[in-house]
């Protein structure tokens, strides 16, 4: 799920879509308004899944996608290799996903997990 802002409405830490991609906003810079044009803004934004830097520039009044990104809670129901097996402790719903370098180790059945999820990815986030 997205939506739209403008690219003043965004801020720091805040999420934005580039390239298809939700990105975290890590710097956003602007520039006077010229003779004929609006001002523009430079935003830094890091993805949320694939760790990749990526930048942008936009008019100001430019209308960007953000992504609506859900934290949620889930069981660890069994863990095989590089991959646990969730269920989410409010729907009930249960998936595979793959365990990142840093939680290797630290996942078992029966512990619960926080993952966040945006536009049909998931991710593990805490342990």
């Amino acid at each position: 799920m997205k939506e739209t802002a403008e690219v003043r409405e965004l801020k720091v830490n805040r999420y934005i879509i580039i390239d298809g991609e939700p990105c975290r906003i890590v710097s956003i810079t602007t520039s006077k308004p010229g003779k004929h044009g609006d001002a523009k803004a430079r935003i830094e934004a890091i993805g949320v899944f694939d760790g990749q830097k990526r930048s942008v520039v936009h008019p100001v009044k430019h209308k960007v996608q953000v992504p609506i990104i859900d934290k949620r809670t889930a069981q660890v129901i069994s863990v095989m290799g590089d991959t646990a097996q969730l269920m989410d402790l409010e729907t009930y719903d249960t998936f595979e996903m793959p365990i990142p370098d840093e939680f290797k180790g630290k996942i078992e059945a029966g512990k619960e997990v926080q993952y966040i999820q945006a536009l049909g990815k998931r991710k593990i986030i805490r342990v």
